[in-house]
């Protein structure tokens, strides 16, 4: 071939290489005033498929803030963020198109139904398969507030933008788009990638793209011009103090403003080589010249335990934290920029390997570090079976305790249905244990290769978790399918126990049972003196299998000793080999909740306080077996001494609860309780009660808050009867009553819904109520709350005698004693003011103020300005011998912290104008929360 045609021939290869690639080239304005971009861009788009297609999909992200209904907005609600509801309008962000044109012709366009952050564009020819198609467009951005997402304009004008300008969606022969929901995983084809922002002279640009060039237009702004091959990462930060710090590794160049806890900068230069070469030599070689780390990342994806530490806590070593936030930081950042996988679906991938690869590095820099770091060794912690746990153990037992509350979810969940904590966390550590569980049953390094070579075989292509399955299946030695089909497919638990021993002279016949429907393996160690003589994989099997080793002195066997299975339940792994009392474990009692040692049955104990006005307070000691995770059987004593009755009170528990995965009944709980405490000075009460509880929900989707519930129990009181007659007991001194309550709650921030129906069946009465509770946050931000309670009794023998067992208008008797009463039999004084929202729901204190016949209620409030409301209430009360009496009320709600902390202030009723009246300050009511249990409902509805 001549010199000439070669030359030609190379043009031509080059030539058609380059249309085979993406492009994309922006010129963005920014006007820092008016927290706005214009951007006039330029698509180059690829058709790699065999399809020829009319329309193309483009994704608009900025504009999943532009309004309240957005899938954005929706997924605020569900998580109880109320930040992008309450704010202005001017904050939330949007993006208006000018144009989109194509060879100079304006295409018509529309946002999807449903993804209003999504454009469909109509072309003017088609998109053939192997050709590309060239789109201009003319738009301008608002930039929202940082606050939503830690993407946008902070308070003092510094810009951290992500998704912040469209771009093309991905496409197979199929179109993969879907709306933001703060996931932060766009799925968008690599493209070669061009960008010219003026921005003013005042602030710096910091992006991973390479800089060409910046100069100054004028005096008051720059023109920065950056480009990238190959990049799917949308970054750009614009900060008026650069607070970023660049280190050249041998690897790579790594840019970060991530806190460097105070290190030298030969230390963070040191720390950043070690990091880049452990990646390097996992991971294959980085593509591009500089990785980008911000502070934004590492919030959004910490090192759990230590991002919740105060400053002067500091368990572990400046160095050792620096070094796992950047490993953790850099391998997400590094995957996401070279591993072509859709997010949304196939993110267990991502998240395997960045997790599996935290546990190597530990495993092979840091292999003696405890869970608890430098505190193990501190006295008083050190007696806690979480000080012997090392610092790779907390990715199992995290996930686990999802698992042991049956809340796991499938890896190949898609991202947006998985619950906060199972995308944040447990999933995470879930698919990282889970290969190096893999990895084990592997013997070893043959999982870590094929990683290694399926990261550096797909550098820069598109793939997928099925690519990823086909590559483990046909390089690993082993069957593997289970780790496809039930760990990763599934939400299946592992659990795994020896049935039974059989001796011989030479050999051990071990049963073995698989207490769950898959077939996962299981390893089995022979144990000598606590020191490992044998091990041997057992491939995975159902029910019961029995398999023979070698006697060899031992004289345990013990499952999964090493703990590279997550087993929800490690407590029956072992058994001695010989003995009578071969499965007897040590009693051992420690001070306060602590990690379940399996080796150990365990009792823990604590102090505890409780007060009410009858018994002041009461210092005591509570004796339970209930650990960090949650378990099945549960018991509690907590005997205690009231210092004002001078008496022994308290109460005891014990409860089994039945889990059940993937069907509707996910919940049964079987239980007793009783206590013993004094309801009036100097009178006491003892209550026990038998119970079951039953609770329901959508097993297709737990991200879903709907839940339904049955409960029954018989509630036995005995109340202690003051024989001086200076107090008198209302209604009968000892009572038992049979109650069903059933009901159904679909708790969310703009719309809440619940209700339920209640009978109670006692000797002299019989008697049902149902309440119905819904509240509405409407596009203004008015809140309307609407309650509507009705009773009725079915036969009352007790009415001539007491209102005891009455329907209460303002103030239950609580005869069942399930309400946190301060003070349940005060009439006057502050106590008497807590207010208890349930039969009547009334403020104000009325007559009559029971219904021994029907009563029926509602209670009604809405918004005047932030937490300040307006409510009413009217209702019709019926007493035998009288005419039925209408009630009525209202006054100013101050919702400072809904149902756990409110006042209401009456101003107008039955009584008239109640704010008029002497003594008002005792028409005050209170709502007050003082359990720890429910208190923590406020923080974890948005995890879980």
């Amino acid at each position: 071939m001549k010199k000439n045609d070669l030359i030609h021939v190379l043009c031509f290869i080059f030539s058609v290489s380059a249309l085979s690639q993406n492009s994309i080239d922006i010129k963005a304005d920014f006007d820092v005033e008016n927290k706005s971009i214009a951007i006039d861009q330029t698509i180059q788009y690829y058709n790699d498929s065999d399809e020829t297609q009319t329309f193309i999909y483009l994704n608009d992200w900025s504009n999943s803030y532009s309004t309240k209904n957005t899938p954005l907005a929706e997924r605020f609600t569900q998580e109880f963020k109320n930040t992008f509801h309450f704010a202005k309008n001017e904050d939330r962000g949007f993006t208006a198109i000018t144009s989109i044109q194509s060879e100079g012709i304006d295409l018509s366009f529309e946002r999807v139904d449903q993804h209003p952050d999504i454009l469909k564009v109509k072309l003017n020819s088609p998109f053939v398969p192997k050709g590309y198609y060239t789109l201009r467009l003319k738009y301008t951005v608002q930039v929202p507030d940082d606050k939503f997402t830690r993407y946008g304009v902070d308070d003092y004008g510094d810009y951290f933008l992500r998704y912040w300008y469209i771009t093309p969606t991905a496409f197979d022969g199929e179109w993969h788009y879907y709306s933001n929901k703060d996931l932060d995983d766009s799925f968008v084809p690599k493209a070669n990638l061009s960008l010219e922002v003026t921005y003013p002279k005042s602030y710096t640009l910091i992006s991973e793209l390479d800089e060409v060039f910046t100069k100054e237009v004028n005096n008051n702004k720059v023109i920065t011009s950056l480009e990238g091959k190959d990049r799917v990462n949308t970054k750009l930060f614009l900060n008026k103090v650069n607070l970023y710090k660049t280190v050249e590794t041998d690897f790579f160049t790594i840019q970060s403003n991530i806190e460097e806890e105070g290190l030298k900068p030969v230390d963070v230069a040191v720390i950043s080589d070690r990091v880049a070469a452990f990646i390097t030599k996992n991971l294959g070689n980085y593509p591009h010249k500089k990785i980008l780390l911000t502070k934004i990342d590492y919030k959004k994806d910490p090192i759990y335990g230590l991002n919740l530490l105060p400053d002067f806590v500091r368990p572990f070593s400046d160095h050792f934290q620096y070094e796992l936030k950047l490993l953790k930081t850099t391998l997400r950042n590094y995957l996401e920029n070279t591993l072509l996988i859709n997010p949304r679906e196939d993110q267990w991938v991502l998240d395997g390997i960045q997790t599996y690869y935290l546990i190597k590095y530990i495993e092979e820099n840091y292999p003696d570090m405890k869970i608890v770091g430098n505190l193990a060794n501190v006295w008083g912690i050190r007696a806690f079976h979480a000080a012997d746990l090392k610092f790779n153990d907390q990715y199992g037992f995290l996930y686990m305790h999802m698992a042991r509350s049956n809340l796991d979810q499938p890896l190949n969940m898609p991202k947006d249905s998985l619950l906060k904590f199972n995308k944040n966390i447990a999933n995470k550590y879930k698919a990282g244990v889970g290969l190096n569980y893999l990895d084990a049953y592997a013997n070893g390094a043959e999982i870590k290769t094929i990683i290694n070579k399926f990261l550096i075989d797909n550098k820069l292509k598109p793939t997928s978790a099925s690519a990823f399955e086909t590559a483990v299946k046909t390089q690993t030695k082993k069957n593997v399918d289970w780790f496809f089909k039930d760990y990763v497919g599934s939400s299946k638990k592992i659990d795994f126990k020896i049935k039974k021993i059989e001796k011989t002279e030479d050999s051990l016949r071990v049963t073995l049972k698989n207490k769950y429907n898959h077939e996962m393996p299981v390893s089995l160690f022979t144990m000598k003196d606590d020191t490992v003589v044998s091990k041997q994989w057992i491939d995975g099997f159902k029910g019961f299998k029995t398999v023979t080793v070698p006697r060899d002195s031992a004289d345990k066997l013990v499952l999964n000793y090493d703990s590279k299975i997550p087993e929800i339940n490690l407590r029956n792994n072992w058994k001695s080999v010989g003995g009578f009392f071969a499965n007897n474990k040590p009693l051992q009692f420690r001070l306060f909740k602590d990690i379940e040692d399996p080796n150990y049955s365990q009792v823990f104990f604590m102090p505890e306080f409780d007060y009410n006005f009858y018994d002041g307070l009461s210092p005591g000691l509570k004796l339970y077996n209930k650990t960090l995770l949650s378990k099945n059987f549960l018991y509690r004593i907590s005997p205690k001494y009231a210092i004002k009755s001078k008496q022994i009170v308290g109460g005891a528990s014990v409860s089994y609860a039945d889990r059940r995965d993937n069907v509707s009944n996910y919940y049964t709980k079987y239980g007793i309780g009783g206590s013993f405490y004094n309801y009036a000075p100097n009178l006491s009460y003892t209550s026990y009660t038998p119970y079951i509880d039953f609770r329901f929900r959508n097993p297709e989707d737990l991200r879903d808050n709907r839940k339904s519930y049955l409960n029954l129990r018989y509630v036995n009181i005995d109340r202690e009867v003051d024989l001086t007659g200076e107090f008198e007991t209302d209604g009968e001194p000892k009572y038992s009553v049979f109650n069903v309550r059933y009901g159904q709650s679909d708790p969310n921030l703009k719309k809440f819904s619940s209700w339920f129906t209640d009978l109670q069946l006692a000797k002299r009465f019989g008697k049902i109520s149902g309440t119905l509770e819904l509240r509405t946050l409407t596009e203004n931000n008015r809140q309307y709350n609407l309650r509507l309670f009705a009773g009725a009794f079915l036969y009352n023998k007790t009415y001539q005698d007491t209102d005891f067992f009455s329907f209460a208008l303002d103030r239950p008797t609580d005869y069942l004693f399930d309400y946190n009463y301060l003070g349940r039999s005060e009439e006057a004084g502050v106590l008497s003011q807590q207010l208890i929202v349930s039969e009547g729901g009334f403020k104000s204190q009325l007559e009559p103020a029971f219904a021994n016949q029907w009563i029926t209620t509602a209670n009604a409030s809405t918004t005047i300005w932030r937490y300040i409301m307006a409510y009413g209430d009217l209702g019709l009360v019926a007493n035998r011998t009288e005419n039925p009496k209408f009630v009525y009320d209202s006054g100013i709600r101050l919702n400072l912290v809904e149902d756990y902390f409110e006042l209401y202030l009456p101003i107008y009723s039955n009584k008239g104008w109640e704010i008029a009246q002497p003594n008002y300050d005792q028409s005050i009511r209170f709502i007050v929360t003082l359990s720890p249990n429910t208190l923590l409902k406020l923080f974890t509805r948005r995890w879980y």
